[in-house]
């Protein structure tokens, strides 16, 4: 079991941001019972686990709330290796049709330039 600062040190994730990621309800830790002068909350391995996957899906562009959709139930295993999948797939597609939004606003930028450059004046 380790603290926050525990935590923090081992993922380089911020002790603020864990706490804002524990109160989203990505994950959660506990108090010891027998432990009553303090407010400590300690955390288990899986929680290391979890700022992982959290801090991989966000690199990869999942928001938040589409983690918290997923993480409960993947690392319970109570989502199949083709929801995984299907998952991955659906964010892949956002992905594509982000590219050509993207691409179609570079190509008007670029008309406009032209026309910048070109018009006299």
């Amino acid at each position: 079991m380790k603290l926050i600062s525990q935590l923090s040190k081992e993922t380089g994730i911020p002790i603020g941001t864990i706490r804002f990621y524990e109160k989203t309800g990505l994950f959660s830790g506990q108090t010891k019972s027998e432990v009553t002068t303090n407010n400590y909350v300690y955390y288990g391995d899986e929680v290391v686990d979890k700022l992982r996957f959290i801090q991989m899906a966000k690199a990869v562009g999942f928001t938040l709330l589409e983690i918290k959709d997923v993480i409960h139930a993947w690392y319970k295993k109570e989502i199949s290796k083709s929801a995984k999948i299907e998952v991955l797939n659906k964010r892949l597609a956002q992905i594509d049709t982000k590219m050509k939004e993207l691409k179609a606003m570079k190509k008007q930028i670029k008309r406009c330039k032209f026309n910048i450059e070109n018009e006299e004046g």
